[in-house]
């Protein structure tokens, strides 16, 4: 059975079981103390009946403090198991996982606003956050995330991604050049959307006078009062020039930096994996929650 108490002293196994070093997760704490508490309240409101007895009473939890329990949701963000696998690591029953990882995800992806490392999700969020970055240098890209396949022909059809050739469900991402942070999110969305289509519709409120580096997924993609960058696309039937080819390796070394962050997100085995979980919403809710906790770490690995 995994405790934080005896994770925390090996220091490389903690960090390969979480995803984060342990001052990182140390300073995540208190936020999701706070989340967890205001989550308990909210429990408190909502219940039809009086409370029997205080906060803690009764039989004690195999996730037994605060840190076990945010143990416990990084640990499954990270590795990804199975929930009859994720019990048992934990001396739980595969029900009692299943509760407490739908439970917990809400509480992290909240801790993690409260650190603002959270992606904006709405325009006029986004608008903001943009504006802050010192230098408005962009790169935006296209994820996919693999899901099972789905029974409904209809399903079948728009979740099947023809550049990946399975079913998936797809964001679009918007990371800062220089930081490598992921700002912005778009709402997650079937896989056979077009990246174009998808930036198109969520109209990204880039500053004037940005720079933006894109694929040639976004062919056409020019919002007003910003310069944009693209590789050339070979013509059909010929072959690009030295100088052409040269140049897309430019603009190849410029955009690095965005696959290195859908990396970084991707390091949690939840959104890189084949996504099995059913609840409504819940795919959304890890990936933005899997993003701020990209934005964390980094912000550990630029401190140093």
């Amino acid at each position: 059975m995994i405790k934080f108490q005896l994770l925390k002293k090996n220091l490389a196994a903690f960090q390969c079981f979480t995803g984060l070093n342990l001052a990182a997760f140390y300073e995540l704490q208190p936020s999701f103390e706070r989340a967890y508490e205001a989550d308990l309240d909210k429990r408190d409101k909502e219940r039809t009946q009086k409370r029997k007895r205080e906060r803690g009473g009764g039989r004690n939890s195999a996730l037994s403090s605060l840190e076990d329990k945010l143990l416990f949701i990084l640990f499954y963000f990270r590795v990804y198991p199975v929930q009859e696998v994720q019990g048992y690591v934990f001396g739980l029953g595969q029900t009692q996982a299943g509760e407490w990882i739908h439970r917990l995800t809400p509480i992290l992806n909240q801790a993690l606003g409260y650190e603002k490392q959270l992606p904006a999700r709405k325009t006029q969020d986004a608008a903001q956050i943009l504006q802050m970055c010192p230098e408005l240098e962009f790169i935006i890209d296209g994820t996919e995330r693999p899901i099972r396949r789905p029974k409904n022909k209809k399903k079948q059809e728009d979740n099947y991604s023809g550049k990946k050739k399975r079913h998936t469900v797809k964001n679009n991402v918007v990371t800062e050049k220089r930081t490598r942070k992921v700002k912005v999110l778009s709402a997650t969305c079937k896989g056979k959307k077009h990246d174009k289509k998808l930036a198109d519709e969520q109209a990204i409120p880039f500053p004037k006078g940005s720079k933006v580096w894109k694929d040639t997924g976004f062919q056409g993609y020019e919002p007003e009062g910003i310069t944009t960058f693209q590789p050339m696309k070979k013509p059909k039937g010929k072959e690009l020039t030295t100088e052409q080819k040269q140049k897309n390796k430019e603009l190849s070394r410029e955009r690095i930096g965005v696959e290195q962050s859908i990396g970084g997100v991707k390091v949690f085995r939840i959104v890189y994996d084949i996504f099995r979980n059913f609840r409504e919403g819940f795919d959304d809710l890890v990936i933005e929650t899997a993003c701020g906790l990209h934005n964390w770490r980094l912000d550990f690995r630029l401190s140093n």
